[in-house]
């Protein structure tokens, strides 16, 4: 049994990987903002007025690292693009320099990142060693992967977690999708050969298990599946899987209106993030392709009646 502490254990990936552990038999702890009394062994912290106290990370094994506001959830105004940005460099700095300054820091730190790091890559293979893109995102993912340095100088294992798109039926972009597609109303986006990296929410929360586990993995690690697929791809799959018609596509400049950059960094962009390292070092994905994952997840949608 190992004690982990974990933030944004209510997110889309957090939620999933807050039972495996605890299944696992491993103690977890959760970073709260607010009042912590509310949640059994939770630690309160507040990143933007930098309150942590140390003290209370003191006895971790691991740190999971999984905050950040949505990039997904309005235009990117300049105040929008200033909080994604500070909700996750802030947060993370606050924790590595907790880290760095314990007598007894934790083996190992898991911080979220992005495959946004990459940047509008077209069809390149991007394994990790692939060099960072330009773009918002892509300055918005090296800074908050540059925030994590001074647990790395303390010589804890530092891994950088940069997901691809999520997918799973209680949140995240499928969420989103389903309703549209389920009606008809739905279609590839702009050209639709822009590439996907994705992963399905169980290869998400398993992936960072196998890296908590897994001593020789450090630095950035792609948490995406084994087959990305262009946008014109996705889209044929997930209404073949809800056997729908999808035949309205959304032309790329009705997206930049409605939706200004982030249409071109969100849904536009190109990156073929590859997962090598995970590969690598032995993690076998429940869900390598498309089919299989879109498969589970609607029908993972459909035993809870569509709500989940």
């Amino acid at each position: 049994m190992q004690t982990i502490v974990i933030s944004g254990s209510s997110g889309l990936v957090g939620s999933a990987l807050l039972p495996r552990l605890k299944d696992s038999g491993h103690r977890v702890r959760r970073l709260v903002r607010g009042a912590a009394g509310s949640l059994p062994e939770s630690i309160r912290w507040d990143p933007d007025s930098g309150r942590l106290d140390p003290a209370d990370l003191e006895g971790a094994d691991a740190v999971v690292h999984l905050g950040g506001e949505s990039i997904a959830s309005g235009r990117w105004t300049a105040q929008r693009r200033q909080r994604i940005r500070d909700s996750r460099v802030i947060s993370t700095r606050l924790l590595a320099r907790s880290i760095a300054g314990l007598e007894r820091p934790p083996k190992v730190f898991a911080c979220a990142s992005a495959v946004g790091y990459y940047g509008n890559r077209g069809a390149e293979r991007l394994t990790e060693e692939a060099l960072p893109g330009e773009g918002f995102l892509a300055g918005v993912t090296r800074q908050w992967e540059e925030a994590a340095e001074p647990a790395r100088a303390a010589g804890v294992r530092v891994v950088n977690l940069r997901f691809g798109v999520v997918l799973s039926p209680r949140g995240g972009a499928l969420r989103q999708m389903l309703p549209l597609f389920r009606f008809g109303l739905a279609g590839r986006l702009g050209g639709g050969e822009q590439i996907w990296s994705w992963v399905a929410i169980d290869d998400a929360a398993g992936a960072v298990c196998h890296v908590l586990a897994n001593h020789t993995l450090s630095g950035p690690v792609n948490v995406t599946a084994p087959e990305p697929v262009s946008n014109r791809q996705f889209t044929a799959a997930l209404a073949r899987v809800l056997r729908r018609p999808a035949l309205l596509p959304v032309p790329g400049f009705a997206l930049r209106i409605a939706l200004g950059a982030m249409a071109d960094e969100l849904l536009l962009a190109s990156a073929c993030a590859v997962p090598q390292r995970l590969l690598d070092s032995g993690y076998a994905f429940a869900h390598a392709d498309l089919m299989s994952a879109l498969r589970h997840l609607v029908g993972a949608s459909a035993r809870s009646g569509g709500s989940a």
